[in-house]
């Protein structure tokens, strides 16, 4: 299982190839705020992590998330339930 910094780098790897190259990304920041992404686009960012994870997010769990450290803290608890 990755830890939780390793999945923040995940997760701001897939964002800078998909935002502008000047979009400032770090774990701070608010994804539909700071990285302006709207909700389908944050729909889909769910799937690829999904995926790419090998995990189901409930929808309860996505209103935890504000920033990327929210979601990458999500994952890691999702992660670590499942490896259990």
């Amino acid at each position: 299982m990755l830890s939780e910094q390793d999945i923040v780098e995940v997760i701001v790897t897939h964002l800078r190839e998909r935002l502008p190259p000047d979009t400032a990304i770090g774990p701070q920041s608010t994804i539909m705020g700071d990285l302006g992404l709207d909700s389908l686009a944050v729909m889909n960012f769910v799937m690829w992590l999904e995926e790419n994870f090998d995990i189901s997010v409930p929808m309860d769990r996505l209103i935890e998330v504000e920033t990327v450290a929210d979601l990458a803290r999500v994952l890691h608890s999702l992660g670590a339930q499942k490896a259990s």
